[in-house]
């Protein structure tokens, strides 16, 4: 899913937008983004950011887990995928983010959606993180794909 609203994002930049941007840079530097959960496992966001020690505590598990990962590869491969694997670079790194974080958003609406008030309090948290991005691709994302997300399949006519 990260991937698919990285690409999207990029195509919003391009082409709404009219700033240079590669989609297929997007979608591939989201791919990988997470690879490194596959030594650290995932950690849910609110712990990752409970205290400055454990964000950067984390921050150092990550940056090992992507040194260890990058060790396995030969070494002809591992130039190319050090930016991979590090989330991308630049505006493809904010971009790529900015889907992590569309990502949650969308599965806190549609589990709000199907019933499971639970999610009502990440939804908001993750929306205000969405809106302090300031980025004008998630707000056009925002206002023309997110209905959708908030109807039922009765609803869409599915």
């Amino acid at each position: 899913m990260t991937a698919v609203l990285a690409h999207g994002l990029a195509l919003i930049r391009r082409d709404v937008f009219g700033k240079p941007c590669d989609p297929g840079e997007a979608a591939t530097a989201a791919l990988f983004h997470d690879a490194g959960e596959i030594i650290t496992g995932d950690m849910p966001t609110p712990i990752k950011y409970m205290s400055p020690e454990l964000t950067s505590a984390y921050k150092d598990a990550e940056r090992s887990a992507t040194g260890r990962l990058l060790a396995q590869l030969p070494a002809e491969l591992r130039e190319s995928y050090l930016p991979l694997l590090s989330g991308g670079e630049g505006e493809i790194r904010e971009l790529v983010h900015a889907a992590d974080k569309l990502a949650a958003y969308i599965k806190c609406v549609e589990e709000e959606r199907a019933g499971n008030h639970e999610f009502r309090l990440a939804a908001r948290q993750i929306k205000e993180r969405l809106d302090e991005l300031d980025m004008p691709e998630v707000r056009y994302f925002i206002e023309n794909f997110m209905p959708p997300f908030e109807l039922t399949l009765d609803e869409l006519g599915v």
